[in-house]
């Protein structure tokens, strides 16, 4: 495939998640960017695994979209994804991408597929774990809390993380030989538990001042949030991405470092 028709294909994506009311327009913009960086460093091959993870992405998050109403409330951003989401999942593949066009080797491969397969584990985790039956635990305490809570687990979010870095994985070694499903699985399950702990720990949380929910939303009711936990730099959006980051460093150091 050319490089026009890569950048068809990508504003294609993009044009149809903003219709979709996935991504916003400035998601759209940050989703060519980064298609654009891994379609240079692994052509159509890791524009393949992108579009798995993003079209996995937004099915999970439109599946039950009533049902997830309950939470909307405690969550920062909702489903629509702006360009800090999709940077805060996308810019560290992007970004090995690069690596990959300007310095030849397979040692990017994997780590462009382990990055995805924490995103994505992240991501089923929080949009099935969300329609739970039960009420998630605080991964720190195991005190049950409400839904939508950053650092909670269920045993359903907990199998969708797997499930969602096994299925990364398999795509991965697919279309690599030289990746390995175990490894990719079980550190990409590992970025989503560390985003867990991260977000039971470091998150910023707030108190709305007049309804008395707790949120991650600076302001709530028309009026601004007391914080009550955590770090005010540290949102959803970083805790994302040092997960990944995190993730993509254990394999590096796990496979190449003797």
């Amino acid at each position: 495939m050319s490089e026009w028709g890569y950048l068809i294909a990508i504003a294609a994506v993009a044009v149809g998640g903003f219709l979709v009311r996935s991504l916003s327009v400035s998601g759209a913009v940050a989703t060519v960017l980064v298609g654009l960086a891994v379609a240079y460093g692994f052509s159509w091959k890791g524009l393949l695994l992108l579009g798995a993870f993003f079209a996995s992405s937004s099915f999970w998050s439109h599946f039950r979209k009533q049902q997830k109403q309950r939470v909307a409330e405690k969550v920062e951003k909702g489903s629509q994804r702006d360009y800090i989401q999709v940077l805060a999942n996308g810019s560290i593949p992007a970004f090995i991408g690069i690596l990959s066009f300007l310095f030849p080797s397979s040692i990017w491969e994997g780590m462009f597929v382990v990055s995805i397969a924490a995103a994505n584990a992240d991501t089923w985790a929080s949009e099935i774990g969300s329609i739970s039956r039960h009420r998630p635990r605080l991964i720190t305490t195991w005190k049950k809390t409400e839904p939508g809570t950053s650092g909670a687990v269920t045993m359903l979010g907990t199998l969708a993380s797997f499930s969602g870095a096994l299925v990364i994985a398999v795509i991965g070694a697919y279309l690599w030989s030289s990746i390995s499903v175990v490894m990719i699985s079980v550190i990409g399950f590992f970025g989503s538990v560390f985003d867990t702990y991260m977000g039971a720990v470091w998150q910023a949380l707030y108190r709305c001042r007049v309804c008395g929910i707790e949120t991650e939303k600076k302001e709530h009711c028309n009026k601004e949030t007391v914080q009550i936990k955590g770090k005010p730099l540290i949102n959803n959006d970083l805790v994302n991405w040092l997960a990944i980051a995190c993730s993509t460093a254990v394999y590096f150091f796990v496979t190449y470092i003797d």
